[in-house]
């Protein structure tokens, strides 16, 4: 053996030689922030070959052949059903929007390809998440056109599988069903689980799956979407996916925290679309007409804006609109998220917000489920904290909401995380509030959850153990990519 050691050496060093002159390109030609340029250039030229497997894994997210394919299919749902914006309607002309919210953070969600402001909804917040489940078991219960379910994770244990009973038992009686859900995210949801569906008529489609034979490994770019919408009347969105944990029956999490919205009325319009672009591109079906858009008349006084962003958007929908929030804040920016790693920019927004006098209060996990994610994030903690920003630690279980708050007139209550993934990497979707009433209503369930957490104390956070504090700073190295 010892013989073929120089050899190895000699190809081991080629093989290493020629990655390093294909991928460092690579790297500069795709990665616009300096430091995410650097820490993979530095991971390539130091790690041999495996530095650049990484980089083909999960470092390269620019768009390419199915997410052009994507944005196809989405501009060809567009043609058909509700413009993005106010401007595309009114063929592109600026003008004033004849609605009013608060700093005009409407017209200029609008302006970054959200759906219209809509009015005449009727919403309900719902923070627990068996009261969610059985609401969707309940709308779907009383379908009787079509049933559109969209999850990142979907789980064939006892929670899904009475959704996935109750989907064959409507495919069974004439319904139209369809399941869209995340081939990462899912990856224990197998074709046996799903057999009684498809062979009632129900139709399952797989988004981005990992075929490393077809297809480049698209680690990263994954539909992170929790959407229902049944017969186009009704729509759910948020953050709870399907298990028997977002339930609270993990031993491990015990009680689940979630955020999750009912709506009816004009908006579900936009849920509607979400889905239909996503399914076209997953499953290369187009839904159109009026079965599956129905005229919507008022259901209630609800104002809200439905909105969704992804790695197929050359400017990205929901991290623009939270930036824009977060300078917006005159009085108080609340934010609830498991997983706190935002960008420079989102970082940078956030100080401001603490030194103008904003009070700014961020609710997170103190039992986590992804520990570099967690250990990442007290790099920003600590830094936040420093300028006043009020860290919060969910006590009573496990806290998975993923909730902003302005000055008592604007949130958003959505899929997406204040991490670089959410904002960057995944598919999302959010729905925007407009109506203070109903912000005062999230603004209650907040303080409610403050109620059942830990407050950190910046002088004792500052002198956690040596090992902590350099996990944290190891951690934060992954940031572009958490």
């Amino acid at each position: 053996m010892t013989e073929y050691i120089p050899h190895i050496t000699v190809f081991v060093t080629v093989a290493n030689t020629l990655v390093i002159v294909l991928v460092i390109p690579w790297v500069l030609m795709t990665k616009r922030e300096s430091t995410a340029a650097i820490a993979w250039c530095l991971l390539v030229f130091f790690v041999p070959i495996f530095g650049g497997l990484c980089f083909w894994v999960f470092g390269y997210n620019t768009l390419y052949r199915p997410l052009r394919r994507k944005r196809r299919h989405r501009s060809r749902i567009q043609k058909g059903h509700p413009p993005a914006s106010p401007e595309a309607e009114r063929g592109g002309e600026d003008k004033e929007p004849p609605f009013h919210t608060y700093n005009q953070l409407g017209h200029l969600a609008s302006r970054v390809r959200a759906f219209p402001v809509s009015h005449g909804n009727a919403l309900t917040l719902i923070d627990d998440t068996q009261a969610a489940y059985d609401a969707i078991l309940a709308a779907i219960g009383n379908a009787r056109h079509h049933v559109n379910v969209e999850f990142f994770i979907f789980r064939p244990d006892g929670a899904g599988r009475r959704l996935l009973d109750l989907l064959t038992a409507k495919a069974k009686a004439g319904v139209e069903v369809r399941l869209l859900f995340d081939s990462v995210g899912s990856r224990g949801l197998g074709r046996r689980a799903l057999l009684p569906l498809r062979d009632a008529g129900g139709k399952i489609a797989y988004f981005l799956p990992l075929n490393p034979i077809r297809s480049r490994l698209r680690v990263n770019l994954r539909n992170h979407r929790k959407i229902v919408v049944v017969d186009g009347l009704v729509g759910f969105t948020g953050g709870m996916n399907i298990g028997d944990e977002y339930l609270g029956s993990s031993a491990r999490f015990g009680y689940w925290r979630d955020q999750m919205l009912q709506l009816e009325g004009p908006g579900v319009a936009g849920l509607q679309r979400i889905f239909m672009e996503d399914w076209d591109f997953a499953a290369d079906e187009t839904l159109e007409g009026d079965a599956y858009f129905p005229p919507l008349a008022k259901a209630g006084d609800a104002v809200v804006q439905v909105v969704e962003s992804g790695p197929d958007q050359e400017l990205n929908s929901i991290r623009e609109i939270v930036f824009a929030a977060i300078l917006s804040a005159r009085e108080r920016l609340w934010m609830a998220s498991p997983y706190f790693v935002p960008d420079t920019g989102i970082l940078d927004a956030i100080r401001l917000a603490s030194y103008r006098g904003v009070d700014v209060r961020l609710l997170c996990l103190l039992h986590p489920d992804k520990y570099i994610a967690f250990y990442a994030a007290h790099y920003y903690w600590s830094d936040l904290m420093r300028v006043g920003m009020k860290v919060y630690q969910y006590a009573k279980g496990m806290m998975h909401a993923k909730v902003m708050l302005v000055d008592g007139q604007w949130g958003m209550v959505g899929s997406a995380n204040l991490d670089n993934r959410s904002l960057h990497l995944n598919f999302e979707a959010a729905c925007i509030l407009h109506s203070p009433a109903l912000v005062a209503e999230l603004e209650a369930g907040f303080l409610r959850d403050l109620e059942n957490s830990v407050l950190l104390d910046p002088r004792a956070f500052a002198a956690r153990p040596f090992a902590q504090r350099l996990a944290t700073n190891a951690c934060r190295l992954l940031s572009p990519i958490l």
